[in-house]
């Protein structure tokens, strides 16, 4: 509750910001004209984000038919909060189209003493051990964008994904080690608006996902779902750059047999953005 509060009063600042730029800078534009708003002539659009999202992350790996612990990754493990960069690349080869590119590599570690026994990957890690731990967790997202209805100052689209997951987790004590890892391509849609309070802030959210059928597996040995959301403010300082700011939302849950993983972040990011 507090993140978002924090996103409405950063996008309140720039509206005040910019509402006196746009104002001092505003003429009479044709109705159709693409220079209506600051931001929307280009080809290549390249940005850069530190990310620093609240993590609840949960996993359980079975080995030798032992079935493992939930293991708490916050609590369990000490994983803590820490910050991500991420790259995004939109080549824009018409106005309404866009293909579109988003990496983010997600890395975590601990080091504590276990305060109960848990079982990973068949291995039992007994009370009192000292364990260190990771989770890396590289996210690809290649999708395309269809902006079916676009107006000088507002557009909405739909957006088509392959949302590609690579998750490794390892756990290292004295007496064990083990790791178990993850990777899978996801198909997700959703949908995007953007709208210019203004002609130099760009107000800009979306949504894509994807839920594995119930029918799939009526044996319920299979699940999985990717949901993500991203709202964000971009302030145009000129037609080639803008800083942004914004909160995203990332819940990913699998389920493949007995191992399962939850993984939620969801906090504010800044970053900046270039167009060519």
């Amino acid at each position: 509750m507090r993140e978002r509060i924090r996103l409405i009063a950063c996008c309140c600042l720039f509206t005040v910001a910019f509402a006196a730029t746009a104002s001092a800078q505003y003429r009479r534009y044709s109705p159709g004209s693409a220079e209506t708003v600051v931001g929307e002539t280009y080809h290549i659009e390249l940005a850069g984000d530190l990310w620093s999202p609240s993590p609840t992350l949960t996993i359980s790996s079975e080995a030798l038919g032992i079935v493992g612990s939930q293991i708490d990754a916050v609590n369990d493990l000490g994983f803590e909060k820490t910050r991500f960069k991420e790259l995004r690349l939109v080549l824009r080869p018409g106005t309404k189209h866009k293909f579109r590119f988003d990496y983010i590599p997600i890395d975590f570690s601990g080091d504590v003493m276990l305060k109960r026994d848990i079982v990973f990957n068949g291995q039992l890690y007994k009370v009192n051990y000292p364990v260190q731990s990771a989770m890396e967790w590289k996210a690809y997202h290649i999708g395309y964008e269809y902006d079916f209805l676009y107006k000088p100052r507002w557009f909405v689209g739909f957006i088509v994904e392959a949302k590609y997951t690579d998750v490794n987790v390892s756990l290292n004590s004295p007496a064990t080690k083990e790791y178990a890892s993850v990777a899978a391509p996801i198909p997700a849609i959703g949908g995007i608006f953007r709208v210019y309070p203004v002609k130099n802030l760009a107000i800009t959210g979306e949504f894509t996902g994807f839920k594995l059928p119930a029918n799939v597996d009526k044996a319920n040995r299979y699940d999985g779902k990717y949901l993500d959301f991203n709202i964000n403010a971009t302030a145009n300082i000129a037609r080639y750059f803008g800083v942004q700011v914004g909160y995203r939302s990332m819940d990913v849950m699998y389920k493949v047999k007995t191992d399962t993983g939850n993984f939620t972040l969801k906090g504010l990011y800044f970053g900046g953005v270039a167009r060519f």
